[in-house]
């Protein structure tokens, strides 16, 4: 067992907005302009990003306490809320960036993976304003978006691992290029941000004082500060299986039968508040980190074995929704101090759905002239969308198995 070590996650600066200089426009250089747009699940955002990465304007609408009140995500609701939205959305980007349309080089949507009738809003608004303009399109993969993210906050090169961790997704890959990805494991059923969501609403936590306006991944992470994940000591998912795909709808059945148990021992209802809801809450996090750091680790060990990362300081970057769980992080951070990984997470803001990071994303693309098409061309929204070449099989063959560390977490 490793010695525990003080921990420091290593956190990306919140860069200021930075000014667009009007005069790019005259006659010295040009600079290239994106607009981002993204709407594959619940957050209608636009951005325009030059390509440096200085955000000119942006503008994003939560859907956050619409679905807080129907305990989760309604995608014909979704559906609606993008549509009374986006334009207004896109048209704040704009304004606040002072760019006109026509100084666009290009235009990025989201375009997979994500909520079909969500993607469906964002796509049908991006094609009729590219052509409407004249402007190239740049279809976004969602995941590669928040896998690239990092390099508009400061210069990190190819090859890095990157864990995305968010509602909707959760998988483990290798970026060798802003389009070139090996994919070393992801989810087998649910992700971990819909398993902590589904845990808050089971426990009934909008009820709680302090989580009435909190989405239930924060409603887990407040409560689990107070409690004593010793006491409900569940098991890490998938401990047999020698691989780096994720299952969270196993330990999320673990903590039901928990919830249901205490529940008559209490003599309560459901909806009604447990005395030990603390407590279910530290445990339900520490378990779902420990899931998360287990196949992080073996991800790392494979890849130094094989090879795919550079030897002298290698790099993880962690991203996505659940990216922001400050428990998580500091989970991951044990790991990667224990094999010699740098840590890189974006802030919260830009770990989270927003236009930037497809913005960026284009400007990656357009930088590379990849991915790059017509203004008249014909696109499909794809709701279900790998990420690179799958390599899950090499990763089971090789069957590492990971030397224990003590996960010691302080909130």
């Amino acid at each position: 067992m490793l010695p525990s070590r003080a921990v420091v996650v290593r956190k990306l600066p919140q860069l200021p907005h930075r000014l667009w200089c009007t005069s790019a426009f005259g006659s010295g250089a040009c600079s290239r302009l994106v607009l981002g747009i993204e709407t594959s699940c619940d957050d209608t955002g636009a951005a325009v990003l030059d390509e440096t990465g200085a955000i000119l304007g942006e503008s994003l609408h939560s859907q956050k306490e619409v679905h807080l009140r129907s305990g989760g995500i309604i995608p014909t609701v979704a559906q609606q809320l993008h549509k009374e939205h986006i334009a207004r959305v896109v048209q704040e980007a704009m304004d606040r960036s002072g760019v006109s349309p026509r100084q666009l080089s290009a235009v990025a949507t989201t375009v997979k993976p994500g909520l079909a009738l969500s993607l469906g809003i964002g796509l049908k608004f991006s094609l009729e304003f590219v052509r409407h303009h004249n402007k190239p399109f740049i279809p976004i993969h969602h995941m590669e978006a928040h896998a690239l993210t990092v390099r508009m906050l400061q210069p990190v090169a190819f090859p890095f691992l990157v864990l995305l961790i968010s509602g909707g997704h959760s998988l483990l890959a290798v970026a060798r290029g802003v389009s070139d990805f090996l994919l070393l494991g992801q989810t087998l059923d649910e992700a971990p941000g819909d398993t902590l969501d589904k845990v808050a609403r089971r426990l009934s936590l909008l009820k709680h004082p302090h989580c009435s306006t909190l989405s239930g991944g924060q409603a887990i992470e407040h409560l689990a500060k107070e409690g004593d994940r010793s006491k409900f000591p569940f098991r890490t998912p998938m401990g047999q299986n020698y691989d780096c795909d994720f299952s969270f709808a196993g330990l999320r059945n673990q903590v039901t039968m928990t919830i249901m148990k205490k529940e008559t021992e209490e003599g309560i209802e459901q909806g009604s508040l447990l005395s030990c809801v603390n407590d279910i809450a530290a445990a339900t996090q520490h378990a779902v980190a420990a899931h998360l750091a287990k196949r992080t680790h073996r991800a790392i060990l494979f890849c130094k074995a094989k090879g795919l990362l550079p030897a002298c300081s290698p790099t993880l970057v962690v991203s996505g929704g659940v990216a922001s769980n400050q428990y998580i992080r500091k989970a991951l951070a044990i790991i990667t101090e224990a094999t010699g990984v740098n840590l890189l997470c974006p802030p919260a803001k830009f770990c989270t759905d927003n236009g930037v990071m497809i913005a960026w994303n284009g400007v990656e693309r357009l930088r590379e002239g990849t991915g790059i098409l017509p203004h008249n061309v014909d696109v499909s929204y794809e709701p279900k969308a790998p990420l690179g070449v799958d390599i899950t099989a090499e990763v089971k063959a090789a069957a590492i198995k990971v030397p224990s560390v003590r996960l010691k977490i302080t909130s």
